[in-house]
């Protein structure tokens, strides 16, 4: 699904210190502009002479996005553009760009120049050289109709997986380490980059950078997003969670059913050998809870079957890469 651009090859560009990774769909009013700025950005830090280049994933855009991006690229060699046939969403586009970049330094920025390169390249990246692995935008200034929203799902997300950063869902930068190290990003995931890298253990910072409200187009994110955020949450904190150990989910809410039920048998029989009656309605639940807490037992063990075949496949990849990479390097 993914085609590259024939403009300014990987080989053309050289090794770049800097990648700049922004995803694409119908800016064609706004890609001219932000090639410049990022090309102004890449100059005053002195990222000349391939040491920065600019990858644009044009996502199925239905304007003339791809077009326009492709012209441009004769007057700046930094930049590389590849494309998706038919949109596939952001989290699509980021796992394409990040296949794609080779910077040690990968910075992701969107394409509706709501955040300027030539202020934020700067910022991110001094903050990344003060040693942080990863490091968020703080939008300043945000005038728009999602920020209540967008203050419910960040306060939700520090609670959760104890990330202090305030805006989780905005410009980020990435030592390449990061990146290589993400987990297979499902859909809409490219919200929960800060809360992955955070379990993983990096160190995760944070810089005010100024908001700008879009110059032209339209926004691609609605009001509809953000019910589906919140759970998105829920899913990625149990993941990251349990995935390592679901027994301690699932056998956990097996010994609860367990206990509940024990203690309402345990108070029935006390009922029957003093009153000489019966609660038949609590018998029976009772005896749905054993059946549950028994079932969760089973599906604790066999969850624990299946990260185990995942560990050791992931293991004999981690060889066969390891054995290419030798191989090439022998043959070389």
């Amino acid at each position: 699904m993914t085609q590259s651009a024939i403009c300014n090859p990987p080989s053309a560009i050289g090794n770049p210190r800097v990648s700049v990774l922004v995803p694409a769909r119908n800016e064609a009013e706004n890609v001219p502009e932000l090639a410049a700025r990022v090309g102004r950005a890449f100059t005053a830090l002195g990222l000349t002479d391939g040491a920065g280049e600019l990858v644009l994933i044009n996502d199925g855009s239905t304007d003339d996005t791809g077009a326009i991006a492709e012209g441009l690229c004769a007057t700046y060699p930094f930049l590389r553009v590849l494309h998706h046939r038919r949109n596939l969403g952001l989290t699509a586009a980021l796992r394409t760009g990040f296949a794609a970049v080779r910077g040690d330094f990968i910075l992701f920025l969107p394409a509706d120049l709501e955040s300027d390169p030539e202020t934020d390249i700067p910022l991110l990246l001094g903050k990344l050289d003060e040693g942080y692995d990863v490091v968020a935008g703080w939008r300043q200034g945000r005038k728009e109709g999602k920020v209540f929203a967008s203050g419910i799902y960040n306060s939700v997300s520090r609670w959760l997986f104890g990330v202090t950063a305030h805006d989780m869902n905005w410009i980020k930068g990435f030592r390449r380490e990061v990146i290589e190290t993400l987990p297979p990003l499902r859909s809409d995931w490219h919200r929960f980059l800060l809360h992955i890298a955070a379990h993983q253990g990096y160190r995760i910072g944070e810089v005010a950078t100024p908001w700008h409200r879009r110059r032209a187009g339209r926004s691609k994110f609605g009001f509809s997003r953000i019910p589906i955020s919140l759970l998105d949450v829920v899913v990625v904190w149990f993941l990251l969670t349990f995935s390592r150990a679901p027994m301690r989910f699932f056998g956990g809410l097996g010994l609860i059913c367990l206990l509940v039920s024990g203690l309402t048998y345990a108070g029935l029989l006390g009922l029957w050998f003093s009153a000489q009656t019966q609660v038949r309605p609590l018998f029976w639940g009772a005896g749905g809870l054993a059946i549950a807490g028994l079932l969760l037992f089973l599906i604790g063990f066999i969850a624990e079957l299946v990260v185990s075949q995942a560990d050791q496949i992931a293991e004999i990849e981690r060889t066969l890469r390891a054995s290419r990479a030798q191989a090439g390097r022998d043959g070389g």
